[in-house]
């Protein structure tokens, strides 16, 4: 299992930037604020729900499909097809699915521009989470059900170092991206991360070279 973004490709794309401008506008449009104090309630968000759409779902009420359809109109032209990860992946054996905060209308579109429309057997989004994003244990829960995953024969592979350790709680085999994407090394601890790799392309490749 791959996390999306920040993951499937590297941070130095600077999607985000776009996804967070777009985040600040809906906040400051929605609530009334200035630039910056919407910026300081998206942070204050991400970091106490796990995602932004989570705090502002809690607080005010915001449909999400508004907010994902919104945040998510962004240009992908700034990533490129990644034809050695496509190749990696799909010498993988076993089955590859997607586990992203995101939503999956979204996460399609950037897989396809990756290259890697094909790759993936399914994606679990945040519509499939019920809304409870990662690190919440409830969303693995769900998602091994509803994919039928046992954990102890999975391995998931995610940027963002806290949320590999309800992962590692259910039994899952933990590979962490440290590739300096924002908040990525929050909470980072060696008792949840089995492995940790600066980028996922080079990685597979020597997995799978040396199987």
């Amino acid at each position: 299992m791959f996390d999306l973004d920040n993951t499937l490709y590297p941070p130095g794309a600077r999607l985000f930037d776009q996804i967070d401008e777009k985040m600040g506008s809906f906040i400051a449009e929605l609530l009334s604020v200035d630039r910056v104090e919407a910026r300081r309630i998206q942070k204050q968000y991400f970091h106490s729900h796990g995602t932004t759409l989570s705090g502002l779902m809690e607080a005010h009420g915001v449909e999400p499909n508004e907010f994902l359809d919104y945040v998510h109109d962004i240009d992908l032209e700034v990533l490129e097809e990644d034809r050695e990860l496509v190749t990696a992946i799909g010498a993988l054996p076993g089955r590859k699915l997607v586990f992203t905060n995101g939503d999956a209308a979204y996460a399609s579109r950037v897989l396809a521009q990756l290259g890697l429309g094909q790759s993936f057997e399914a994606i679990h989004d945040i519509h499939a989470c019920g809304y409870a994003p990662k690190p919440n244990p409830v969303s693995y829960a769900g998602m091994c059900a509803a994919l039928d995953v046992d954990p102890e024969r999975a391995l998931f592979v995610e940027d963002m170092a806290r949320n590999l350790k309800p992962a590692k709680a259910i039994g899952m085999t933990t590979v962490w991206v440290n590739n300096g994407s924002e908040r990525g090394s929050h909470e980072a601890d060696a008792g949840y991360i089995d492995y940790e790799i600066a980028a996922v392309t080079p990685w597979l490749q020597q997995l799978t070279e040396a199987a």
